[in-house]
């Protein structure tokens, strides 16, 4: 299990980096609301662990625009707020978990393992991105009537597209993400990548992949 922690009370964050290592998993530290989205979002982590008021984005808007470009990592909540209602709220915002503080680490690691264990079921159904829609269970690609079917690996390069836009993909990011220690080149990415421009162009999408040289891929969408 690789944890993300949002905390902006340092020593804290770093004392949750340590309870996790000492559990036998692995974890990274952030300590401000923009930082921990752009990490949340990179597909690194299997949960997060979000403090409510951090500076740049509050928690909720966190988790918020996580769900929003279809990131389903479990998010545990962690504050010192105690009411029901700033529960609800987090819950609402799109948390799985609500814990405050101060807390037990035993308790913490539970709670984590437990999230990991139901990943599969916090799982959203789509992703959208301008006029197309990802189906994560059927793996299509859909713009309106028109759809059609991504291969495995086709489906995981748009997934972290459209999961990341407007931010550049690196080729090198596509690489370790798709295709993990397995030996592939910088050459796969590029063919993956013209295969899922000619779906797109199949379904009449405004959307395209636009190469920046030297950065990598982000989505766009054309202007008519």
């Amino acid at each position: 299990m690789n944890v993300l922690v949002v905390e902006d009370e340092r020593n804290l964050a770093d004392a949750i980096v340590r309870i996790v290592s000492d559990g036998g998993d692995t974890a990274d530290a952030v300590y401000d609301g923009r930082a921990g989205l752009r990490a949340a979002c990179s597909g690194r982590y299997d949960a997060v662990v979000l403090d409510v008021m951090l500076p740049g984005l509050d928690g909720r808007e966190v988790v918020h625009e996580m769900r929003r470009q279809g990131v389903a990592t479990p998010v545990l909540m962690l504050t010192a707020r105690t009411t029901t209602a700033d529960k609800v709220d987090g819950l609402d915002a799109g948390a799985d978990d609500y814990m405050t503080k101060p807390f037990e680490a035993d308790e913490l690691l539970a709670r984590l393992r437990a999230l990991t264990r139901r990943k599969g079921d916090v799982m959203l159904d789509d992703v959208t991105f301008a006029d197309v829609t990802l189906d994560l269970a059927t793996h299509d690609l859909s713009r309106g009537e028109r759809t059609v079917h991504l291969s495995g690996k086709e489906f995981e390069v748009m997934r972290i597209l459209m999961g990341s836009s407007p931010r550049v993909v690196s080729k090198q990011d596509l690489l370790a993400r798709v295709w993990g220690d397995v030996d592939a080149s910088e050459n796969s990415v590029e063919a993956y990548v013209s295969f899922l421009r000619k779906k797109l162009a199949h379904i009449g999408s405004s959307v395209q992949i636009t190469t920046l040289r030297m950065l990598g891929y982000r989505l766009e969408v054309l202007e008519e």
